[in-house]
């Protein structure tokens, strides 16, 4: 048996970082990996879609060059040629995330593990070889799947999950997707933008249902002028898949509608990889599918972790990597403060894109503090405008009476490149002042942000 001093159950955005920022602590680590290096957000989620999305949108310049004054002709699409240069991106992030294992001198264990008591982990292989392995310390990172509701099982052919949405042999000319966070509308905006037919089912009155109201609505403007069907305050009841195709019931407001379809993408949310790890063995807590932990990653079992999705936070890429990096460090006794989860960014990468930090104007105003609120037009933006972009906005609420920077919600190209200022801004408790005197570049696109912030404060220039 080999002895570490943390062994890491996973290799995702989460698992993968936590075990080379241990490395870097002097920690002896090893990783334990059940399939490829990276994970499901570097082989099969965050990486390869935003390069079928690229796809999508490089074939959407081409189709509108004339809008630029440019001639192109016999603009066409290969689906399959599309799927597979996303699949060489996500090999080749995965061959780099194997060179960072070597450069930092991680022990890789390929095979599936199962937690054991008195801080062990038991490895199977592909060949049904069993090792055992001991370490002071654990850290489970093992992630989550897509979730699969009861009336709507998925058989990866008809009745699909994100996973088989990425690598499908042939284009669908009609598609149903059910649910309408992240995952749900990048998958929407792709196969709409490449020609298939797409409809939205989403259960809750608005689309990108967590994101502010106004972003919501302007998501829905915008997807419906590009020919995606929106149907909001709606529940798929029934599926039929004996046909060709798939026959779908629709409970609406205004009754039931029938609808039918190649292909259902289900995207309502996901499910945590909790079971079959030996938790139960190990008498480590969980409650509404995620591991209980403490503000540094502890479980109720000394010397057992959990970090990333299948613990209560948000299920996001970057979060898994910020937790697992905070238990490492306190494990090596530095000084750390527990993760500000309410300044936390999330982004969708459709176009147009989303990004988000902090309160929505309704929560703000739910919690009865008086606010600021200012938007900024993406229309009035000569960068916008040049760039032929001019859907969206960026809105900023700020506490009217100290300053505070609530919340800062953008929809339009590029945003997910620009919520960081909101970020770095509310962690360093800049105030709206400060951020209205911080010259901006002209022209870019960041200048909205600026230009916001100046509306709530009634000293907007360009509207």
């Amino acid at each position: 048996m080999s002895n570490f001093d943390i062994i890491v159950l996973g290799s995702g955005p989460g698992g993968y970082v936590t075990a080379i920022r241990a490395s870097q602590l002097g920690f002896k680590v090893a990783i334990i990996e059940k399939e490829s290096l990276g994970g499901v957000c570097l082989n099969w989620g965050c990486i390869p879609t935003k390069a079928l999305i690229k796809s999508a949108q490089v074939f959407n310049y081409l189709q509108h060059a004339e809008d630029y004054g440019l001639k192109v002709n016999g603009v066409d699409k290969d689906f399959n040629a599309v799927v597979k240069r996303s699949r060489g991106v996500a090999e080749g992030m995965s061959k780099g995330v194997q060179f960072l294992m070597k450069k930092n001198k991680i022990e890789v264990i390929n095979g599936y593990g199962t937690l054991k008591a008195g801080k062990k982990v038991s490895v199977k292989d592909a060949e049904g070889k069993v090792a055992e392995y001991s370490a002071t310390n654990i850290i489970i990172a093992t992630g989550a799947r897509s979730r699969e509701l009861p009336n709507l099982p998925q058989d990866g052919k008809k009745i699909i999950g994100y996973r088989q949405a990425m690598t499908l042999e042939s284009q669908p000319k009609k598609m149903i997707v059910v649910g309408s966070g992240a995952i749900g509308i990048e998958f929407a905006y792709f196969y709409n933008a490449m020609g298939t037919d797409v409809t939205v089912v989403e259960y809750l009155p608005n689309v990108v249902p967590v994101e502010d109201e106004d972003i919501s609505k302007q998501l829905e403007r915008s997807f419906k002028k590009a020919g995606v069907k929106i149907m909001t305050s709606s529940e798929v009841t029934k599926v039929d898949t004996s046909g060709e195709g798939v026959k779908v019931t629709i409970k609406t407001a205004k009754g039931e509608e029938h609808l039918e379809a190649d292909i259902v993408l289900s995207a309502v949310g996901i499910k945590t990889n909790i079971e079959n790890i030996g938790l139960e063995d190990v008498g480590i807590i969980t409650d509404r599918d995620k591991i209980l932990v403490n503000d540094f990653y502890q479980t109720n079992i000394p010397g057992y972790y959990a970090i990333g999705d299948v613990t209560p936070g948000p299920a996001l890429a970057h979060v898994a990597s910020a937790e697992g990096i905070l238990c490492v460090e306190k494990l090596a006794n530095l000084h750390v403060e527990p993760l500000d989860y309410g300044n936390i960014p999330g982004c969708t990468y459709s176009t147009p894109e989303i990004a988000s930090v902090g309160l929505t104007e309704k929560q703000a105003k739910e919690k009865g503090l008086d606010i600021k609120v200012g938007k900024f037009p993406f229309s009035a933006s000569g960068k916008a405008k040049a760039s032929g972009t001019p859907d969206g906005f960026v809105k900023v609420i700020f506490d009217a009476k100290y300053g505070e920077w609530l919340g800062c919600h953008m929809i339009g190209a590029g945003v997910t490149d620009m919520i960081a200022e909101a970020v770095v801004a509310r962690k360093l408790e800049t105030t709206g002042h400060e951020i209205l005197k911080a010259i901006h570049p002209h022209p870019t696109m960041s200048e909205a942000v600026m230009e916001a912030v100046a509306a709530a404060y009634d000293e907007v220039i360009h509207l």
